[in-house]
């Protein structure tokens, strides 16, 4: 055993991908249907860090990994959250991840005189919980190292509680999930025979269809044709409609006239379906309705894929790297628009590094500010700091030809890589103190951490799905933005398989953070 140890303390680098390869492994380990997932690397490290502590690298490489991975969360959902932001759900959700903050402050120090707790452990306890080292700084910083105590005690359980929470949550209440359909979009052929809609322009005829009904392309005259907003349709005329929803196509044949299968499609004379990956990064980040298509003859979009799911080809929709578009052109135009658009899939994976590195930079620049607060002090948001730039330029997307995206490819590349190295490193940091703590203080600690996480997880359960009923893949975000922790996000994505999760962490997470240090500095000020 002292030579292993001995081998693993040497080669520290070695020994950090060891424990991820293992973690990894733990976490696919399934109990009735439970598994921890990428949160095993947490515990598989916490035993290495024990065993080899010698073997823990330097606190850098955790922080570059959880940046790595706050970041690439902004980027993606930045729009969303300041969409959600000033919505009336979005300031509910916030207000309730802050209700579970607070009285899991409240009941952090309530142990201070209950049971003779130091606040320094006490503190601890509530930044551990709440898995905030922007919290524990600034109790450090005034009490020395007893906070680190407790947050050495509590963190593991801000980590795995909330995942058993929220684990038997769906097993005792088994919520309905509404996962998004990954069907592609559908097409109908449709001859009018409708006399009401004789003589009349497209816009006029797609004012009175369902929203999510597009006419793309009309046959007139044994040609096809791109379908534009000044189009006057006439009796026989066959439109191509494009729609997500088939029920609603079978709709619009009823109000039009009658099916018309392959009237379109069997003629490529004058139009083909072409699909071109966005890669060209001149056109990245743009609107698709600012966008002037080359070519001799007009095309049209008919539809947008981002990675799993068809997106409708609407003038707002902003182009992302990897978008692949589906277009009706002539042949003729075909090299003209792939050439237009990029098309590479090699570009597809490829970002700018100077729009990351700008963001990054300011990011940590803004993290490091100390904001004066009258009568409280200063505090620094820290690592928070990158999350809320990456927000603000993912919500951007572009600033004076600087384009700010990134790939959902590379994106998830690199959360998925920053949020393993940042538990890895952590685990292994934290495993002797964790240790040493659980001797000293047997488990009177531990149970007061367990009772301190209840009080933030559980208000935010409670409120969330039986007091605003909402649903349950929007409350394991706000749970998972409440605890702050990246591993309790990733579990969340596994039981709920939509982007609630992640939105519902970026719009809660910044704010929680803010919330934590201000409560850490209020008492700190008090004592």
């Amino acid at each position: 055993m002292e030579l292993i140890r001995a081998m693993l303390e040497q080669q520290p680098l070695m020994t950090l991908f060891l424990t991820i390869a293992a973690g990894y492994v733990v976490g696919e380990l399934s109990i009735k249907g439970f598994s921890l997932g990428v949160g095993s690397v947490l515990f598989v490290a916490l035993a290495m860090g024990w065993f080899a502590p010698k073997a823990a690298p330097a606190r850098m490489v955790g922080t570059l990994g959880l940046s790595l991975f706050l970041y690439a969360v902004g980027i993606q959902y930045g729009k969303q959250f300041f969409l959600g932001l000033t919505s009336a759900a979005g300031i509910r959700a916030n207000m309730m991840a802050m209700a579970g903050v607070l009285l899991s402050g409240v009941v952090s120090l309530m142990f201070v005189k209950l049971a003779g707790l130091n606040p320094g452990h006490a503190l601890g306890l509530f930044a551990g919980s709440g898995t905030s080292t922007a919290a524990l700084q600034p109790a450090i910083a005034k009490l020395g190292n007893d906070p680190a105590v407790g947050y050495s005690v509590s963190y593991p359980f801000g980590v795995a509680g909330p995942i058993l929470f929220l684990y038997l949550t769906l097993v005792f209440l088994k919520p309905k999930i509404k996962v998004p359909s990954e069907s592609g979009m559908e097409f109908l052929e449709i001859v009018l025979l409708n006399p009401a809609f004789f003589g009349r322009r497209l816009s006029e005829l797609a004012a009175a269809l369902p929203a999510q009904v597009r006419i793309v392309a009309l046959r007139r005259e044994h040609h096809n044709q791109p379908a534009t907003p000044d189009t006057l349709v006439a009796e026989n005329d066959v439109l191509l409609a494009v729609c997500p929803n088939r029920s609603l196509l079978d709709q619009m044949r009823n109000v039009l006239g009658e099916a018309a299968p392959g009237r379109i499609s069997g003629d490529r004379r004058d139009l083909d379906y072409l699909r071109v990956f966005a890669s060209r990064p001149a056109l990245v980040g743009r609107l698709l309705g600012d966008l002037d298509l080359p070519g001799e003859k007009t095309s049209v979009v008919v539809h947008v894929r981002r990675g799993d799911t068809d997106l409708e080809a609407r003038p707002d929709l902003v182009l992302e790297f990897g978008d692949r578009v589906g277009l009706l052109a002539n042949r003729k135009d075909f090299p003209t628009l792939r050439k237009f658009f990029g098309d590479s899939i090699k570009g597809t994976a490829e970002f700018s590094y100077i729009s990351i590195g700008l963001g990054m930079a300011l990011g940590f620049l803004l993290g490091a500010i100390a904001i004066p607060l009258p009568g409280i002090g200063t505090i620094a948001l820290g690592l928070a700091g990158v999350l809320i730039v990456a927000l603000i330029v993912g919500n951007q997307r572009r600033t004076a030809g600087l384009n700010w995206t990134v790939p959902l490819s590379a994106n998830l590349v690199l959360r998925n890589l920053g949020l393993t190295l940042f538990l890895a490193q952590v685990g292994m940091a934290s495993g002797p103190t964790f240790a040493a703590t659980i001797t000293e203080t047997g488990f009177l600690m531990l149970g007061m951490g367990v009772v301190v996480l209840a009080a933030l997880v559980l208000p935010v359960l409670v409120l969330g799905l039986f007091v605003f009923r909402m649903p349950f893949d929007d409350v394991v975000g706000i749970v998972a933005g409440a605890t702050g922790n990246p591993a309790i996000l990733a579990y969340s994505n596994r039981l709920a398989p939509t982007d609630r999760p992640d939105i519902g962490y970026a719009m809660i997470f910044p704010a929680m953070t803010i919330v934590k240090v201000l409560f850490v500095n209020i008492v700190l000020s008090l004592l």
